[in-house]
Parts: structure tokens; C-alpha cells; sequence
């Protein structure tokens, strides 16, 4: 039995109860980033992720430490952590692979370390040429090295939702390899939707499950826009309770390795509907949606966010400025 949606009367209003405050981590650094296929100089990377810093983003995946050969767009992730300004109230995040990604990247004195592996065994497979179980034990090293470091250990769990090999996942198996991560000394959490197939209501039933079971777990959910139904999920998450979220500047990113993966949720997008919706998110929106211009400049294309080409609904058209036309109107 699940509990439905949280109400919360005012007035003679009937409203969403929503928290207070969410997190949200940008992570157009590593997601983003790595399905360009261009080479991104430097020194744009940096540009983008100080502006991320300065906009009050508490959270940053700044970079990932994979094998250059693996995601050529990475090779430079030592110099954009030496080159990135950092703030001592900012979490700067890195992804890596294996142990020696992990090395490389506590030798940069990132804050924390993320290793990915995947529910489904074919992604699993295709992502990393290991079987689960063999991830498994490749993850539990990684979080050994990185604890005895003195950092945070993030797993994140890939095709959480669906597997665009496989179909659906079973949540008795997101459950089991949640436990099996926190038992060997993960920090927290994060359920991946790696190509979009996730849906609010399925959002809300795993939420409710996984709190349930860890009410203390640092959960952080990563949803796609694959199918446009990226800020519905967040909405749902929020709705049961959660906290924390993945999003990508300008809506750039997906997965490498799973087709049709394009489309990481838009990090101005959801800032803007959850301090529309009074949720704070302690960003700038201006300087984020300022980011995201810039992010798109830099690229030389248009991004899918929507915030930064509409700006903020309280950003009204002057009277002054408006002309009525009716040639061509239907």
C-alpha cells in the first residue's frame, strides 16, 4: 500500500505539502559535457563551472576520471580541477570508474568520489564490460579507498527505472543492491534514470519504498528529459519526501552508452518551477540562467533548456514595448 500525495490545507485551498528546501547538483561538468563530441576547451570548462560555483549551487559534478580512450571529452580532468575556482561551501563531486579513476581523482582533492554501476546487466555490460556482480565488487573497493581517504562515497545506481536493453528493472532489485552498497560504507545514494523511461508515478512508489526501508538514507535522484517528463518526476520525488536532485545546465548530456539517452533535466528549469512552487533551492536564478546562455554560447548551438530562452514568469514584458498586430492573426 502507498501512501498517496501529501496534502496540506490553507484556506479554502487544498495545496501540495512540498519541502522547504531542495538540493540540486549540476552536472553538466561530467554528464554534460561527455556526449560532446568536439573537444570542449579547458578553459570553456572552467568558464561554465565557475559560474556554477558563483550562481550558489551547493553541489557540482565537476568532471569524470575515465579512461581517455573511453570518453575522449575527459581527458583533461585534472587541469579543470586545478583550474576551477572552489568554494569551501560548494561539494565538488567527480565520477570515476574504478580504482584508478578514484586515485587520480583524491590526488585532485575532489570532496567526493561517484561510482556508477548499472541495475540491468546489459547496460552494465555494454557501460563498463563487467558483469554486476563484478561491478559490485569494483564499487566496494573504490568506496574502501575513498572512506580510508577521508571523503564521501556516492554510488549511483544506473537504469534505476527501466533499461532501454531489458525493459523494466525490478524494484526488489534496486532494493537489494541499495543494501548491498550501504553495507560496504557508501555515503549516499543516487537512483539514475539514465534514458528517460521513468514515470511520476513510478517516481513515487520507489521513493516511498526506499525511505521506508533507509529513513535516514542521503537519497539524490537523476532524471532525463528523454520523454519530457523530467520535471514531473522531480515533482513526484518532492512530493514523497525527497530532497535531492541531479540536473545538467541548459538541459545538456545523456549517456554514452545507451541509445537514445539525450536530454539530462534542465538545471535552470528545475531551480526556476521549485522557487516558483517556494521551495529554496539558495541558487541565483539569474546568474544560473546567465550560465546557461553562456554555456549555450560557448557550444555554439541551441540547448534545450526552456527558463533561459522564455526567462523567469515574474520577468514581465514592459507595456512599453508591446505592439499589437492583427495582419496574419488566425
Amino acid at each position: 500500500m502507498f501512501a498517496p500525495p501529501r496534502l496540506m490545507t490553507k484556506g479554502e485551498n487544498t495545496v501540495l505539502r512540498l519541502p522547504q528546501a531542495a538540493c540540486i547538483t549540476d552536472v553538466a561538468g561530467r554528464d554534460g559535457f561527455q556526449m560532446e563530441k568536439e573537444f570542449i576547451p579547458t578553459e570553456h570548462k572552467v568558464k561554465v563551472l565557475d559560474m556554477l560555483t558563483d550562481s550558489g549551487m551547493r553541489k557540482i559534478e565537476v568532471t569524470s576520471f575515465v579512461h581517455p580512450k573511453a570518453v575522449p571529452q575527459m581527458r583533461d580532468a585534472e587541469e579543470v580541477l586545478e583550474r576551477i575556482k572552489r568554494r569551501p561551501d560548494v561539494i565538488y563531486s567527480c565520477l570515476v570508474p574504478n580504482l584508478r579513476g578514484a586515485e587520480r581523482a583524491l590526488a585532485c582533492k575532489v570532496d567526493e568520489v561517484n561510482v556508477v554501476l548499472s541495475v540491468s546487466e546489459t547496460h552494465n555490460r555494454r557501460n563498463v564490460n563487467m558483469t554486476v556482480e563484478e561491478s559490485m565488487a569494483a564499487v566496494a573497493s573504490v568506496v574502501e579507498l575513498v572512506r580510508g581517504a577521508g571523503r564521501r562515497a556516492n554510488v549511483s545506481l544506473a537504469t534505476a527505472f527501466g533499461c532501454p536493453y531489458e525493459g523494466d528493472v525490478p524494484v526488489d532489485r534496486v532494493l537489494a543492491l541499495i543494501e548491498r552498497c550501504l553495507a560496504f560504507g557508501a555515503c549516499s545514494i543516487t537512483l539514475a534514470d539514465t534514458t528517460g523511461m521513468a514515470n511520476p508515478t513510478q517516481v513515487y512508489r520507489m521513493a516511498q519504498l526506499v525511505m521506508e526501508r533507509w529513513p535516514d538514507l542521503c537519497l539524490t535522484f537523476h532524471f532525463h528529459n528523454t520523454r519530457g517528463m523530467g520535471l514531473a518526476n522531480i515533482l513526484a520525488g518532492l512530493l514523497s519526501g525527497v530532497t535531492s536532485y541531479d540536473a545538467s545546465l541548459g538541459g545538456l548530456g545523456g549517456c554514452p552508452f545507451a541509445p537514445g539517452a539525450t536530454g539530462n533535466v534542465c538545471t535552470e528549469d528545475v531551480v526556476h518551477m521549485l522557487q516558483e512552487m517556494g521551495v529554496n533551492t539558495g541558487v541565483d536564478l539569474d546568474l544560473l540562467i546567465e550560465a546557461a546562455r553562456e554555456l549555450e554560447r560557448l557550444l555554439g548551438r541551441t540547448l534545450p533548456g526552456q527558463v533561459m530562452k522564455a526567462g523567469k514568469r515574474r520577468c514581465l514584458i514592459p507595456v512599453g514595448d508591446f505592439s499589437f498586430k492583427t495582419e496574419g492573426v488566425r
